[in-house]
């Protein structure tokens, strides 16, 4: 009866044992996925959210450049004199600019940055269309012709494109806002698993101690069985 239930007692006890070595491989792959989505997430903050941001600030600031030169073209007698190293110097600004913004739109894209794209392709056509006629009438010493065109549309046009520029990196700060949230929140999932370890190993030792107290038990009481 004895050594019956004995292995009664053994039988359950390994049966426990293999839930927890079952809980604790669960809990090794959710702590695995867990690190391997962290991963992910902070790959995704670094390529497709500050480095586009940056991206877009470059933007930003050869708009602004470009602004600058063609207010010097028609405002800055100086400046006219070296129109032709300006028109070059716009041209550069322009490409930089056709890179900077293919760059940003291989990188992904939720879905509010999807929608303000369109608007910022628009208007950098538009300012493209409205620097070559500038730099036409400049050409051919009109810039009563230049000067109007530029107040009228210019500039609107070169402070639009730069609001558009600043809601795109708004919304960069938006989206690494979100997924420093969920990786803080992925991160106390990983303590979770970490501290379910911990108690899983405690659990474990207590029912090996159990399984060998048990042991010595039996043997004891056989023992005195076999003296008796």
């Amino acid at each position: 009866m004895r050594f019956a239930y004995s292995i009664k007692q053994k039988i359950r006890i390994a049966i426990l044992l293999f839930a927890v070595m079952a809980c604790t491989i669960l809990i090794r792959v959710l702590e695995d996925k867990s690190v391997k989505s962290m991963n992910e997430s902070f790959v995704s903050l670094y390529n497709d959210r500050l480095i586009p941001a940056t991206d877009l600030f470059y933007i930003a600031e050869n708009a602004n450049a470009k602004k600058s030169m063609l207010e010097a073209m028609l405002y800055a007698p100086l400046a006219q004199q070296n129109a032709w190293r300006m028109k070059d110097s716009i041209t550069r600004l322009n490409t930089a600019i056709d890179s900077l913004v293919g760059k940003y739109k291989r990188t992904f894209l939720v879905q509010q940055e999807k929608a303000q794209l369109p608007e910022l392709d628009k208007w950098l056509r538009h300012n493209a269309n409205v620097e070559a006629k500038l730099l036409q009438f400049i050409a051919g010493h009109d810039l009563k012709r230049a000067r109007k065109l530029y107040e009228s549309t210019g500039r609107a046009s070169i402070d639009q494109t730069i609001r558009k520029l600043s809601e795109l990196m708004s919304i960069q700060k938006q989206v690494g806002e979100e997924l420093l949230r969920s990786s803080a929140f992925m991160v106390s999932g990983s303590k979770l698993y970490s501290t379910l370890q911990v108690a899983l190993a405690i659990v474990i030792g207590i029912l090996i101690v159990g399984i060998v107290f048990t042991s010595n038990v039996v043997k004891i009481s056989n023992d005195k069985f076999r003296l008796n």
